[in-house]
């Protein structure tokens, strides 16, 4: 029954029998119907289940639509993103045909260079292609908020002049997208004209990678979230590890110890010297239960390092310091107590210090100078919210925050 040919020659040989001299014809013809019929029907079924089995292979072998995502998937944010026109693509597709590393590999130093100078982990930076943009154009996001922007040119080189001239080349003229410098785009068979006349050349790739770096530095503390903070506490040893289950959570709450950090990183003061911020905590602590106090306690166990960072180059810290009467002024315009003092300063006066401020910068940049705000500790921080305003990478220290060892160089009083 399983051989459909076996049976149909069966029938086939009874045919042959029954028409044989002597043999009984009916007998075998009728089993030869038989025998035939069943060759059929079994040759039929082969057929149609050999069919549904095709089809059935075919039905699965076939694409299938893609799975729709969860619409938990519309939550996830992107903390860094750069967003690239079409034109743009090459840097990150491969070498430059006129030089330079890709931006891939730009990043991965970048990201480096972060954990060595702030002491945190960068988040990965999602790179895409935007057609809405510009051939040329570039966004770089931060939690998906437009965060800067500028314009590259493929196969040519941005040319500066150190001095902050315009530059004698012919090229595109343009700004620095970072630091709003006059500069030119000028193709590759200029560059060594360009450095030969002392003119400061960077490639795409770089000039995109130095705007994604002071981006993070100016939003590093928004980027600094209680799982990294978890992960910089778990990653402490020894002693400092037991300082750490002192700390949290009988004195202090992880969250606590995040809107510190977040403190310090929002004045650009690195926080891989964590054994000695959980120590200025520890310390703080016992008087204070303001994170902004904490802060501005744990700065005076860092001033060695916020010194340090902003030495000139000859070795002294430049200072412009806030006379007796400003100081004065503002400590009368500080209302309230303990933890909940506020700067109630009439505006005219306010306006009359930031105008005061922006000269005697602009007087020290004149001289070559970055020097720094030097206040008391009472009035650091409110004279930091004013300044920070208009002059936001302009380091206000204390008095308390000055090493004794730093060499000292007044450059003016406000």
């Amino acid at each position: 029954m399983l051989y459909p040919k076996a049976l149909g020659m069966s029938a086939a040989v009874m045919v042959i029998l029954a028409l044989l001299p002597g043999m009984p014809m009916v007998p075998f013809l009728g089993l030869a119907m038989v025998a035939g019929y069943l060759a059929y029907a079994v040759s039929t079924k082969k057929k149609k289940d050999a069919a549904q089995v095709a089809e059935q292979k075919a039905i699965e072998a076939a694409p299938k639509p893609a799975p729709e995502p969860p619409i938990t998937d519309a939550l996830k944010m992107d903390e860094l993103r750069i967003e690239l026109g079409y034109a743009l693509l090459p840097l990150i597709n491969g070498k430059e045909q006129a030089g330079g590393d890709v931006l891939t590999e730009q990043i991965k130093a970048l990201r480096r260079q972060i954990a060595s100078d702030m002491g945190v982990i960068m988040p990965p930076v999602r790179i895409l292609d935007n057609i809405q943009l510009g051939a040329n154009d570039y966004l770089i996001k931060v939690k998906e908020v437009e965060s800067g922007r500028g314009v590259l040119y493929p196969n040519h080189f941005m040319v500066m002049d150190p001095a902050g001239g315009q530059v004698k080349l012919p090229g595109t003229h343009t700004t620095e997208p970072t630091f709003g410098l006059p500069a030119t785009w000028v193709e590759a068979q200029y560059r060594e004209d360009a450095s030969l006349r002392g003119y400061t050349v960077v490639d795409p790739a770089t000039v995109l990678a130095t705007h994604l770096t002071e981006t993070i530095k100016t939003n590093v503390a928004e980027l600094l979230t209680y799982g990294d903070v978890q992960k910089l506490l778990k990653e402490l040893q020894g002693e400092q590890a037991k300082l750490v289950d002192d700390l949290i959570p009988s004195q202090i709450t992880v969250s606590g110890i995040q809107r510190v950090l977040q403190a310090l990183l929002n004045e650009r003061i690195s926080v891989r010297d964590l054994g000695t911020i959980l120590e200025g905590v520890s310390e703080a602590v016992g008087f204070t239960r303001s994170t902004d106090n904490i802060a501005e306690h744990v700065r005076t166990r860092l001033g060695r390092q916020i010194c340090a960072a902003n030495l000139a180059p000859g070795g002294y810290l430049p200072l412009i310091s806030l006379s007796p009467q400003w100081e004065q002024a503002f400590l009368e315009s500080i209302v309230g107590d303990g933890d909940e003092r506020q700067l109630a300063m009439q505006p005219s006066k306010l306006q009359e210090f930031v105008g005061k401020v922006r000269d005697a910068f602009e007087a020290a940049a004149q001289q070559g100078e970055v020097p720094v705000l030097l206040t008391s500790p009472q009035t650091r921080p409110f004279v930091r919210s004013i300044v920070e305003r208009f002059r936001a990478h302009t380091t206000v220290m204390s008095q308390g925050e000055v090493h004794p060892r730093m060499k000292l160089k007044t450059i003016s009083s406000i």
